[in-house]
């Protein structure tokens, strides 16, 4: 019993150790081409960061009184 779960805490602790070097397209392959409006190629590390738009950040606004809700106009009942 001991046997193999050591052997697969092993394996886990391996599969944690990852290549920090910096990335670089495969040999014989290149980078996407420069996108319609830009002179220059993205490098792979402009192309692994997230744009602000897919991930924007949160807006945490408390209220510190109630206050009655404005109607909303979108806020139709279900059709019959």
């Amino acid at each position: 019993m001991r046997r193999p779960f050591a052997l697969l805490v092993a394996i886990v602790a391996l599969s944690a150790c990852g290549q920090t070097a910096p990335l670089k397209p495969r040999p014989g392959h290149s980078l996407p081409v420069a996108p319609l409006g830009r002179d220059t190629k993205p490098s792979a590390v402009e192309l692994l960061q997230i744009p602000s738009q897919a991930a924007p950040e949160r807006s945490v606004e408390l209220r510190s009184r109630s206050e009655d809700r404005q109607d909303d106009p979108f806020d139709l009942p279900p059709k019959s």
